[in-house]
């Protein structure tokens, strides 16, 4: 029997525990991920895959920048212990 291929995407259970698989499904970015993977199992040859590749990227740089934001706007709103705390 021939070994799985590394590109197959479909779901198995002990996928559902995957913390990569996760970690990209919360950024919203996962169907272009999988589009990433598919365009190389198809082609075999990343350097045909670029498109998908900038697009995925930019997906993940719009996500980790809001996430950057948000975390400076939390802390900007949250008042410093040691300003607080008397002398």
């Amino acid at each position: 029997m021939a070994p799985p291929s590394p590109h197959d995407r479909r779901r198995k259970d002990e996928d559902e525990d995957d913390p990569v698989e996760q970690m990209i499904s919360r950024t919203g970015c996962a169907e272009l991920h999988y589009a990433v993977q598919e365009c190389m199992a198809e082609h075999q040859d990343w350097r045909l895959c670029q498109s998908h590749v900038k697009t995925f990227k930019d997906c993940m740089m719009n996500f980790q920048i809001a996430q950057k934001q948000q975390l400076m706007k939390q802390q900007q709103q949250q008042p410093t212990a040691s300003k607080s705390a008397p002398s």
